[in-house]
């Protein structure tokens, strides 16, 4: 069974989520969406807690990743994933408006695979989250430990 991976949108600002939804969703992309607004949101779904506690057993095919997040910020949530063995492996991408370098070199640090600066601009926005989720979701396959 080649179940389509869900693509997990984490993202508290309800415009930028909007934005990346609509992107994601013109990018014709067949895998399902799930937004969640911070860390804490993020950890539950992946844990399968909460609200998330009867959901599939099983990893995104990518977690797009704002840092700037209330209660649990995104890098927090990265270094609890790159902690975890059943996480370690997971292709994350920062996706945010952040151009300090300090949050740049922390999240190559913790293990990112990809980091985007959100642009100013709503179209440069559309073509870099149409290209993000095309490349996570149809051409990443789950990393198998198998050899």
């Amino acid at each position: 069974m080649n179940r389509l991976r869900t693509i997990l949108l984490a993202e508290d600002s309800p415009a930028d989520a909007e934005m990346a939804l609509d992107a994601l969703r013109e990018a014709n992309l067949a895998n399902p969406i799930v937004h969640v607004e911070d860390g804490v949101e993020v950890l539950d779904f992946l844990y399968r807690r909460g609200a998330f506690a009867d959901r599939p057993d099983e990893c995104p095919a990518v977690l797009l990743l704002d840092i700037k997040m209330p209660r649990m910020d995104g890098l927090e949530v990265l270094r609890t994933l790159r902690e975890d063995a059943k996480f370690r492996k997971l292709p994350v991408v920062i996706l945010s408006s952040s151009r300090e370098e300090n949050d740049l070199a922390r999240s190559w640090d913790l293990g990112v695979n990809a980091y985007v600066v959100k642009p100013v601009d709503v179209e440069q926005f559309f073509v870099a989250v149409r290209t993000l989720g095309q490349f996570w979701a149809v051409l990443n396959e789950p990393a198998s430990d198998a050899q």
